[in-house]
């Protein structure tokens, strides 16, 4: 025999009223961005993948690229890179002490750990700009590539330096498209997360959590901030080492 649920019923089956699994809708709302934003760089890797394989013998090794390292003349393949990896990653470290600094009500060991944390995305986005000038200007030597000349209707020969949208010394021009959409859109994440950080820093050094009673704010860009280091991995996986 059926019958209607009570209120009691309706509420003990939602397990959290008005709020579905005990979650905050500013935590829930953050998950769906992720989710969403994870599917953008999912479709971006799956495009890289594609040109990849389908041009196996002319696409370059990016180990073969990605060499230059700071004050070192000799070149180390993708040393610099796996140190943006390192920071970036140690970076994550620190949101999880500072989240869970928050979680203790330590107004001190949040400020401590966002700093850091503010500090490591600094240092990753400062990285990457230079790993971008690098890849621009390219080898003093440079390459040949063959180009179509609208005058003479014909392939000509010239030697190009570094990337662009249009040419690049390193292989197909997709290859340096790929590489400054993927990590330029995995750059302004990361620097947009900085931005966030140092706005919840603020709020935390004038009190505001400890006003609020709580330090869900620093839980929610956390949440943001673990994505980004990821994504991140991802990148480094699929772009730099396949």
């Amino acid at each position: 025999m059926s019958h209607a649920a009570t209120g009691n019923e309706v509420e003990h089956g939602w397990q959290g009223g008005v709020s579905p699994f005990r979650a905050s809708y500013g935590k829930l709302f953050m998950w769906f961005f992720l989710v969403s934003d994870a599917l953008t760089f999912g479709g971006l890797l799956c495009a890289y993948g594609f040109m990849r394989h389908k041009y196996p013998d002319a696409w370059p090794v990016p180990a073969d690229v990605f060499t230059h390292f700071p004050l070192v003349e000799k070149h180390i393949p993708l040393a610099y890179v796996g140190l943006m990896t390192f920071i970036l990653i140690m970076s994550s470290v620190t949101m999880v002490l500072a989240v869970e600094s928050g979680h203790r009500n330590n107004k001190k060991g949040v400020i401590i750990w966002l700093l850091l944390t503010i500090i490591g995305g600094l240092m990753f986005v400062g990285s990457q700009a230079w790993e971008w000038y690098h890849f621009i200007v390219g080898s003093e030597h440079g390459a040949l590539r063959e180009v179509w000349d609208a005058e003479s209707g014909k392939y000509i020969t010239q030697v190009f330096h570094g990337a662009n949208l249009l040419h690049n010394e390193y292989g197909p021009p997709a290859f340096g498209d790929f590489f400054f959409f993927i990590t330029g859109f995995h750059g302004f994440h990361v620097f947009s997360g900085v931005i966030i950080n140092i706005v919840i820093f603020i709020m935390v050094v004038k009190g505001i959590m400890e006003k609020r009673g709580h330090y869900e704010m620093v839980e929610k860009v956390g949440l943001y901030w673990h994505f980004v280091d990821l994504v991140w991995v991802f990148v480094f996986t699929f772009f730099y080492l396949l």
